[in-house]
Parts: C-alpha cells; structure tokens; sequence
C-alpha cells in the first residue's frame, strides 16, 4: 500500500513532467513530425519495395516502444529493430523523445504508451495491452509442451529471448521473403539463431504440413502453437485449413495462442488511413468475429467449430458499447478432431 507521503510525492512528479512536457512537445514538434514522417517512409515505402510487411513493422515498432517506456521488457526486438531496412529506431526516438523525457520525470508513462486494463485497452494500446497477454498464456503452458511453433512469425523476438533458454524445439513459420529478410537482419544484430527452424510456408497457397515434418516437427510431441496478429489477414478457408492442419500436427496436450479480432475492428481498418496503408503493401484485413453481442459465447462456437476448446481468453476493449475489439485465447484440441 502506497503510503500518503509516498503518494504526494509520485503525484507531484506526474505534475512536474506534464509542466515539462507540453511546452517541450510543442517547442520539439517539428523534429516529432520529422521523425514519424522518416519511420512512415521507412514502414510503407520501403517495405512496399522490397516486398516485405509493413503490419510486422507496425508490431516490432510498438514493442521497441513498450521496452524503452518500462512497459515490457523486449532487448531483442530493441535490438533487431536497428538492424531492419524498414523502420528507423532513430526516427522512433525523435518522434517520442519528449515522451520519454515526461517518463523519466514521473516514472512512468503518463500520455502514451499507455496499458490499461484490458476492457479498457483501445486500439492504441493493441500492442502493448496483447503481447503481454501472449506472454502470460505462453508461461502458463510451456511446461507441459515440447515444442514451439510461431505460425507466420514475421519480425517476433520470443524465439531469441526467454523461450531460447528453455530446451524447447523451435520452429518460425513464414513466407520465404519475410523470412529471409528476417534471418539477414538477425545476422546483423548478432543475434544468435540456430536453435530456430526456419520453415518457408505460404498458409494460403495449399498444405503446408510437409514442408513442417520435413524440417524436424515431431507431431507426436506435445506443442504450443503461437498464432499471433496473423488471423485478420487470411480468409475463412485459410482459417479453416489451417486448423485442420493444426488439428493434424498436434499431439495430446498441445495448446494453441490465437488473437481473433472484431468485425467492427476489420470495418475501421478498411476505411480511412489505415486501409490507405494496408493498400500500400497488399495487406487488407478479412476474417473477424461479431464480438458485439455475447463475445465470450462467441469464442466458444468459434472454437467448438474448428475442434477447439476455450481453456482462458482475455478481451480488449469489452467496456466500449460494441464490445471488445480482439480476444487473445487459448484454445485446446479436442481429441475427435474439427
């Protein structure tokens, strides 16, 4: 319990860096509106030419941030991200940096970025309320799994951090471009790989479970299949295969971690700036669920269709009057299959 002395102190330092940071946000505006046109650059022009997602940039850009604002600890998207050819740590520091000066002062961030409880989250908070999510329900089950596959990985980092210490076998699902990009810009950083299987898939373009087995994946052992920020991308077939092929990968005690977005959530990303992104790089948003009305009963069917159960599920942004906006969950397979 914070006591009343301590509680004056912690208030009036908020105050101080609010005193600090508006006049330095307005004096330091241009060089903030400098660096995010650079990382804009970075994330939507340069991407678009040399093929890569702007969307995996997007998240890895969010979680350089949330490392250096305290939120989540992450040194090794920090440090992959200095090493990527499109995005710009350095345009990210401008922009934010008086952001960061209000976060010294009063110990923590007091505008952005920001983790409010999950029925509050909005979709400002996405990354910072959902990776913390993903890292809780992974903890909660990684004992009881022998494998870990990250189905369309993109630019995540959980392979190089604590799960690398772990003795688990490791495999990163992606399509060849993503992937390589990925593989040179980790030989940059430094950061060491080959306890990663790097599997070359295009989850839309047909079965993919061959190229898997013939890389190691032992479907007799027990696996925790992570599948985050991919679902809204791929259609209702795509969604319907993979999990049959999962269903067909995933021996007695596997889990899978999914994130399943709102339909009113793909309807604000297909208006607007954010479509006119998303065009830039041919990422359009197509699978959601009517979270509207009943979310959680909403999961459960979703689930019982494909041969999964709920075993826990959080849901972002449940207090709005249209219901949340995503749900992280972890579903588990039932042993009649989809």
């Amino acid at each position: 319990m914070v006591s009343g002395a301590l509680f004056r102190y912690l208030w009036r330092m908020i105050v101080i860096a609010w005193l600090i940071y508006v006049p330095l946000q307005l004096g330091w505006l241009p060089l903030s509106i400098l660096g995010a046109v650079w990382v804009g650059y970075k994330q939507i022009v340069v991407s678009r030419r040399l093929g890569l997602s702007q969307t995996a940039i997007e998240i890895i850009n969010g979680r350089w941030t949330g490392d250096v604002f305290g939120l989540r600890p992450d040194p090794w998207s920090r440090r992959l991200a200095r090493h990527l050819p499109n995005t710009s740590t350095a345009g990210l520091a401008l922009c934010l940096f008086p952001l960061l000066v209000a976060r010294w002062i009063a110990g923590r961030p007091i505008l952005y970025p920001l983790r409010p409880a999950d029925e509050a989250a909005g979709l400002a908070n996405l990354v910072f309320s959902r990776s913390p999510r993903f890292d809780q329900l992974i903890e909660a089950h990684r004992a009881r799994v022998e494998q870990v596959m990250i189905l369309g990985a993109g630019l995540d980092t959980r392979a190089y951090g604590p799960l690398a210490a772990t003795g688990l076998s490791l495999f990163e699902l992606d399509q060849p471009t993503e992937q390589r990009a990925k593989r040179a810009a980790l030989s940059r950083a430094g950061i060491s790989s080959d306890h990663v299987c790097f599997v070359e898939v295009d989850f839309a373009a047909g079965d993919w479970s061959g190229a898997l087995l013939h890389s190691g994946f032992d479907p007799a052992r027990p696996t925790l299949f992570l599948w985050e920020g991919v679902t809204l991308y791929l259609s209702d077939a795509d969604i319907a295969r993979t999990l049959k092929t999962l269903h067909l990968l995933s021996a007695p005690g596997s889990v899978l971690l999914l994130d399943l977005y709102a339909t009113r959530f793909l309807a604000l990303a297909r208006k607007g700036a954010m479509a006119a992104v998303l065009e830039q790089t041919g990422e359009g948003v197509a699978f959601g669920l009517d979270l509207s009305s009943d979310a959680p009963a909403c999961l459960d069917r979703f689930a019982a269709a494909h041969g999964l159960r709920v075993d826990a599920a959080y849901f972002l942004g449940s207090a709005h009057r249209q219901g949340p906006f995503a749900v992280i969950a972890a579903l588990l397979f039932e042993p009649s299959g989809p």
